[in-house]
């Protein structure tokens, strides 16, 4: 729970994976705050004046001041309120400074691309955003091996920063398996991040959070719909 006199607020939208690494995190360090869904169609003045330069969620508002970027959020969330909950940073600066490579590593190359295979019109185009994305697939499953030294998760015994990071598409990778037949992680590519991703979504703080797969699904095909037409236009 946040202390006393501690208000926390979430903008967020419920079928982004950057606000579920907010209620991700808040959920990990047991901490209760309002929740706030946006229109992202027609934004509220909170969400616009909380985060002029973005105008993006998530955004966590605790007593008053905005913490805008999911990453820097669950940073926040983690130093705001060291004795709540699990701790998601490491205290070892080495290994604080590898968990923070590889979250960015998440956004910076296996997000980018994942999302660009979405989005290909051709084949062609399809394929080499795939074969970047299973390239940082790769990269992720050995930094697994390295940073969890043989135990469940990035964090080790305990999930982590990393883990909240990665955990946050979670939904996304149920929904590429219902529709299109594939999973991102698989038990002959990427065995390690396989178990992990069944062993995350399993934890009662993940599923308390964690979207509806079914629900997820109707909404990426409508965005799919809609990129697909705005490509034709």
């Amino acid at each position: 729970m946040a202390g006393g006199g501690d208000e926390l607020k979430l903008l967020g939208m419920w079928a982004s994976p950057f606000a579920l690494r907010a209620k991700l995190a808040l959920s990990f360090k047991g901490l209760s705050y309002e929740y706030v869904e946006e229109d992202l169609k027609n934004k509220s003045e909170l969400l616009l004046s909380s985060n002029p330069v973005h105008k993006k969620v998530p955004v966590l508002i605790h007593n008053g001041k905005p913490v805008c970027e999911s990453q820097v959020i669950v940073q926040y969330i983690d130093e705001a309120f060291p004795d709540a909950g699990v701790p998601l940073l490491p205290s070892d600066p080495y290994d604080r400074a590898v968990a923070r490579f590889w979250a960015a590593y998440i956004d910076d190359k296996l997000l980018k691309s994942w999302l660009q295979a979405s989005m290909c019109k051709t084949e062609q185009e399809k394929a080499a955003a795939m074969k970047e994305t299973f390239a940082a697939v790769a990269n992720l499953e050995a930094a697994f091996k390295e940073c969890s030294k043989g135990k469940p998760f990035f964090g080790g015994d305990a999930v982590g920063y990393v883990d909240v990071t990665l955990g946050a598409v979670i939904g996304f990778v149920r929904v590429g398996e219902a529709l299109h037949g594939m999973r991102l992680f698989d038990a002959s590519r990427s065995p390690l991040l396989d178990a992990w991703l069944d062993r995350f979504a399993a934890l009662d703080a993940a599923k308390a959070v964690l979207p509806d797969t079914g629900r997820l699904a109707e909404y990426a095909k409508m965005k799919q719909a809609e990129w697909a037409a705005a490509a034709t236009n």
